[in-house]
């Protein structure tokens, strides 16, 4: 199969995949399966032991990352090895997102999907349609870190909406 048919396939398949509960229990949506399959990293010691690391993509991304209108989004710890290979599993995110909260804890509030962008060219073509996750395009936000990246507030509600980058109500203090 040619990549241009696999990229045809993977498009329908994955909102469709998205609706059927993936990996989910009867009656479970692909969010309730997302909070589900993540529920342990509330714990950072936890998500640290699965190997997820404080910025591990560079120190641009080691602080809470805050945009001074929108909102912020937090703390992100990265999957070292799922975030270099081109696999989009609903279940497994790449990146999980805390707030600090008053004391210094941190509050699991988003999951995050990532592909470098020039990983996919590569593969795909330039002319390829965006990734996507759970039937949601993802993005490049910041073209110079290059990242495909998709954001589900899971664990705290986003007013500005469930796939939006920043959170209004996140508070990097």
């Amino acid at each position: 199969m040619n990549k241009r048919a696999l990229i045809s396939v993977a498009l329908v398949a994955a909102p469709l995949l998205a609706g059927s509960s993936v990996a989910a229990r009867p009656g479970q949506s692909g969010l309730a399966a997302v909070r589900a399959a993540t529920a342990i990293y509330h714990d950072v010691a936890q998500a640290e032991a699965a190997g997820h690391e404080l910025g591990y993509t560079g120190p641009a991304l080691d602080h809470c990352i805050a945009h001074p209108e929108d909102g912020a989004m937090g703390y992100h710890y990265f999957d070292r090895d799922s975030i270099h290979d081109l696999e989009l599993d609903p279940l497994r995110p790449e990146g999980l997102v805390y707030e600090p909260g008053p004391n210094g804890q941190l509050r699991l509030v988003a999951v995050e999907w990532i592909v470098r962008e020039s990983a996919w060219e590569a593969e795909y073509g330039e002319d390829a349609p965006p990734p996507q996750v759970l039937g949601e395009e993802m993005h490049v936000l910041n073209p110079v870190l290059g990242w495909y990246i998709l954001h589900a507030w899971v664990w705290k509600p986003n007013p500005s909406g469930m796939f939006n980058d920043w959170n209004p109500r996140v508070d990097c203090g």
